[in-house]
Formats: C-alpha cells, sequence, structure tokens
C-alpha cells in the first residue's frame, strides 16, 4: 500500500508512539493530510545555515554554529536577515517504511518566513528518510519581516508517506478528465501547471511588494496589522509587472485548483530557465481545498515570489509553477474548509492572516 497518510492514521501513529511530543500532540495540530509541528522554548542564533550530514546530530553541530541563545518562553523576536535553529517539541520513531516531506505553512510562506525541518544524520532540508527516529528542528531565516514568536506556534508542517505516491502525467490526465483540477485547460508536464494572473477583474491591483523597514509582526495577532504599514501595492494596466532583485512579492495565480478528497498536492517550483525568479512554495495542499465537498469551487493558488540578480518582466498567463499530485492511502476523515477552520479556502490574492482584510 502506497501513499499519503491521512488524520485517522496519523492519530494512530501517535498513539503508537511512532510520534511523540512534550507537551502532548493536540487534535488541532492534526490537517486533513498533514501534522503541524510546534516551535520549542529556545532558538539558537547561529552564524549559517546548515544541515547535520551523515552521522552527525544537529545538537553537535550547533555547538560549532551557535552564537547565542533566544529565551522564547515569554516571546522573543526573531530579526530579519538572521538564521536560528529551534528544537520542535514533537520527536519522530518512523517504522522502516515510512518516511516524512516537511514544509512551510501558508502564512509562514506568505510572510516570506524560510522556515525548513532538519535532523539528525540529514542531508537534505525538509525530507525525512524511512524509519527515522529522533529529534526534529526549524530553522527559520525571517526574509522581509522581522517577527515575535513563542513557544508552541506553528510554522511548519510534516507529512508521512509510504512509497512513491506521486501521480505521473498520463495518471494526472486521467484525473483531470474524471475530475477537473483547474477552471481551464491544465497544463500537465510532471505535474500541473499554473500560472500567473496579472489581469484581475474590475482592478488594476495584481499583488503586494513587501516593504524594506517595517515594524515586527506579532505572529499571534490574527486580522491585526494595516496591510499598508507593511506592503506596496502592485499595480498593473497592461498585463505585465517588473519584478526588482531582491524584492518579495505576492501574487495570484490565473487557475482556480481543485484538489479531490483522496488527493494531495505539493507545489513545486517550475523550471529555472523561465526567468531570474523563483515562486517560493509553502507547500503542501490539503485533501479537499477548493473542492464542492468541502464548500469549495476552486481556490486559487498564491504565489510567493522574490526576484534574483536582474529586473525581470512578468507576463499575464506565463507559468510560474506546478502542483505535483499525490494518492492518499485512504481518504482523510476531515477535508481542508469543511471540518477545519480553514483561513484560505475559496480564497483569491490574500495577504497572510495576520493582516486586515
Amino acid at each position: 500500500m502506497q501513499g499519503v497518510i491521512p488524520n485517522q492514521l496519523i492519530s494512530k501513529m501517535i498513539e503508537d508512539a511512532e510520534i511523540t511530543a512534550r507537551p502532548a500532540v493536540t487534535p488541532a495540530q492534526i490537517q486533513p493530510a498533514s501534522l503541524d509541528l510546534r516551535l520549542g522554548d529556545v532558538a539558537y542564533r547561529v552564524r549559517a545555515s546548515f544541515l547535520a550530514g551523515h552521522g552527525a546530530r544537529v545538537e553537535d553541530r550547533l555547538q560549532e554554529f551557535e552564537m547565542h541563545r533566544v529565551d522564547l518562553t515569554g516571546g522573543a523576536v526573531l530579526e530579519k536577515g538572521c538564521v536560528y535553529v529551534v528544537p520542535l517539541m514533537e520527536r519522530l520513531a518512523l517504522p522502516a517504511h515510512v518516511s516524512a516531506v516537511a514544509n512551510a505553512k501558508s502564512s509562514t510562506g506568505r510572510l516570506d518566513l524560510l522556515t525548513r525541518t532538519i535532523t539528525d544524520g540529514g542531508t537534505e532540508f525538509d525530507r525525512i528518510a524511512p524509519g527515522y527516529t529522533g529529534p526534529l528542528y526549524a530553522e527559520i531565516c525571517p526574509r522581509s519581516f522581522s517577527v515575535l514568536v513563542r513557544p508552541g506556534m506553528r510554522l511548519n508542517q510534516i507529512r508521512f508517506g509510504i512509497g512513491d505516491a506521486v501521480l505521473d502525467d498520463a495518471a494526472l490526465r486521467a484525473l483531470h478528465t474524471d475530475t477537473p483540477l483547474v477552471d481551464g485547460d491544465a497544463v500537465i508536464d510532471e505535474g500541473l501547471g499554473f500560472s500567473v494572473d496579472l489581469r484581475l477583474p474590475d482592478t488594476t491591483l495584481v499583488g503586494y511588494r513587501a516593504k524594506p523597514h517595517t515594524g515586527v509582526i506579532d505572529l499571534d495577532n490574527i486580522d491585526h496589522y494595516e496591510p499598508s504599514e507593511y506592503w506596496e501595492e502592485v499595480h498593473s494596466s497592461n498585463g505585465q509587472i517588473i519584478l526588482d532583485p531582491g524584492a518579495f512579492y505576492i501574487l495570484v495565480s490565473r487557475e482556480a485548483v481543485t484538489i479531490p478528497p483522496q488527493y494531495a498536492a505539493e507545489m513545486a517550483p517550475y523550471l529555472a530557465m523561465v526567468g531570474e525568479f523563483r515562486v517560493h512554495y509553502a507547500g503542501f495542499f490539503d485533501p479537499g481545498f477548493g473542492h464542492a465537498s468541502a464548500g469549495g469551487s476552486g481556490s486559487r493558488g498564491v504565489l510567493e515570489v522574490r526576484c534574483h540578480e536582474a529586473p525581470f518582466v512578468l507576463e499575464h498567463g506565463q507559468v510560474v509553477g506546478r502542483l505535483v499530485y499525490e494518492r492518499m492511502i485512504e481518504p482523510p476523515t476531515q477535508l481542508y474548509g469543511a471540518d477545519l477552520a480553514s483561513n484560505y479556502q475559496g480564497q483569491g490574492l490574500k495577504l497572510s492572516k495576520h493582516f486586515k482584510s
């Protein structure tokens, strides 16, 4: 049996002590196809990002790279441009046939808050080998805004799986024929391609650009901050914008996407050759995202875009990323947007939940 492990089997993994935590995992952490991970009570400010490497422990490498420690128990600011490593509350003891993939949560990505998971013996970010037993750590690098964090905050999430669950292009075409995955023509090439929308109806507003000098964002404050204090509006009257090197943008996909209940999806970058930019990806799309059974009628993907060395003209309809669909081992008993309080079901162009609508 191959596929992504759904919420009811994640609960079983917790019962079987394959996932443990101090304090114990709460039901609110369990998503349809993933588990939210919680920050512990200390952050290590480090000189540089690192991976543990074969046979090494993160704890030992911290002694090599640590600059100072930050106590998070009363809340602490993680400064823009700095790199921190935070031990997480959760720990794994995976069976030999179960692997895992981690990714930033949607709100984390929309704040340009680079958050990646590292493990003992790890040689890749966010990829956890079958049978891994040991602690989990979050590497956090605020890119656009300094943030105030506390223990228990959930910045990233982890998805468990058995074997290769990815749909190839033939299977994806068949699924789209049976259950349309986008509201227009499907561009299928190593996943479902999606493009940028720079002609939104009845407005010239097409996105937001992070301001370079702003105040701190307390991640516990929801619907709190004035967007204009942190973001510049990006307008276009001709279906194109010029991306500035080093700038961070929030844009939106032209396609409204659907994830059927028996599938999950991961956003992946497109080809490096498409231009001098990268679409950052918060990552997981849970079963039910944009699906009618969960109260959706297609939901657009929010694009977190950073331009690299040279200014680049982005055109309406340009393909900028792809969705890789994966089979669930069995349909989850809860769906995104139906059984959960979901901030982004039915979304269009939308900043993170911390900003006033």
